[in-house]
């Protein structure tokens, strides 16, 4: 009988420190008692180090090809539609203006097919404004893409219709269908780069607050390129447009390759690496030399350089949406990654309470 008295009393002691435990946690949250991890024992203790089990943290993007090329074409046509516009209003080049609201139309028809065909079900993409989240990227995406595509589309058939028929209404509603399709341009042309951070892949995460404008300048860059490509070459505006996008991203390739923190890997070596460096390459430090060249030159080379620097802005651009989706697959398979993350020195260990004495058990209870 004593024996199970004294059993009794040590269960009881246990439960009333798992009571004690549970109580200053809630009171100071955090438990200040000190113990050791036993050896065997089933509770792993993941550190940069050993990691959880040698087995990555974190999921791997989902996406399949359509989404980088998604991100091209909408950050291309987002900034047509706002370059058009402000080619309009100003009164600079009307020619420029109508073939942004058929290059803002075209791609939004393009990005809605790439993203629906992502999806897998066009119902989905519905289903997605069914909901208006301010705090998610991905809705703020899919409603900026449903008015984006629905104002530039206006703008576009306005724009054909006017050809034809020459009545002051058609214009207006154009004119006001343009403007909104700015608006929404907007943030469609670099929503993306906000997307990307906003997640848990630890080398999107890190570049956050400039993944954005590093979007929005690559699809301004591309916008401007597709322009002079189709003939606008001689535009002085298009060109200063170029030469801005193109110096950001340069800037932004020699912030990537002087970060020194393990999570900028992916960015610096293997296949990831070598597709951000050539993608970088080509929309930034090369357009912005040729561009800056173009200035220097007769009108006829001035033309071809700039034709040129065109061809390798779009290329680096495709090239980078590309690179920086690879680029979240290995840093999401590097389990050292989201753990290096402002990880504490030292892990700590997970604790066992010893059974108290028998003689202090019995001093404890009075027995």
């Amino acid at each position: 009988m004593s024996d199970v008295k004294e059993s009794t009393t040590i269960t009881s002691a246990r439960e009333q420190r798992l009571i004690d435990i549970r109580k200053e946690a809630e009171r100071k949250g955090k438990v200040e008692a000190i113990g050791v991890r036993p050896a065997g024992a089933p509770f792993p203790v993941a550190s940069p180090q050993t990691g959880y089990y040698g087995i990555p943290m974190l999921k791997e993007p989902q996406w399949t090809w359509e989404v980088p090329l998604y991100f091209f074409i909408g950050g291309a046509s987002g900034s047509a539609a706002v370059i058009g516009t402000m080619a309009h209003w100003t009164g600079s080049d009307l020619k420029i203006a109508r073939d942004c609201r058929y290059l803002a139309a075209g791609g939004a028809i393009l990005s809605s097919a790439l993203l629906i065909t992502d999806l897998g079900r066009h119902e989905r993409f519905l289903n997605m404004l069914r909901v208006f989240k301010p705090q998610s990227a991905m809705s703020m995406g899919a409603w900026a893409l449903a008015g984006f595509g629905t104002f530039t589309g206006a703008s576009a058939f306005a724009q054909w219709l006017s050809g034809f028929i020459n009545i002051g209404a058609i214009k207006i509603i154009g004119n006001v269908a343009e403007g909104f399709a700015c608006l929404f341009g907007l943030p469609f042309s670099n929503y993306t780069g906000v997307l990307l951070g906003a997640t848990a892949i630890p080398v999107w995460n890190e570049h956050v607050s400039t993944l954005p404008l590093h979007f929005g300048m690559s699809g301004m860059n591309s916008a401007v390129s597709i322009l002079e490509l189709l003939g606008h070459d001689r535009s002085p505006a298009l060109n200063v447009l170029g030469l801005l996008a193109s110096s950001v991203e340069a800037a932004e390739g020699v912030r990537i390759e002087t970060n020194p923190r393990m999570v900028t890997e992916p960015l610096k070596h293997g296949y990831s690496g070598w597709i951000i460096r050539t993608g970088g390459m080509l929309s930034g430090p090369i357009p912005l030399g040729l561009r800056l060249a173009s200035l220097f030159t007769s009108k006829e080379k001035s033309r071809k350089l700039r034709r040129i620097a065109a061809a390798c802005s779009i290329a680096g651009s495709i090239i980078t949406r590309f690179a920086w989706v690879e680029a979240g697959h290995v840093s999401a398979q590097d389990w050292r990654l989201p753990l290096e993350i402002d990880a504490p020195k030292e892990q700590p260990q997970l604790s066992m309470p010893s059974a108290p004495a028998s003689k202090d058990l019995k001093e404890a209870t009075g027995d």
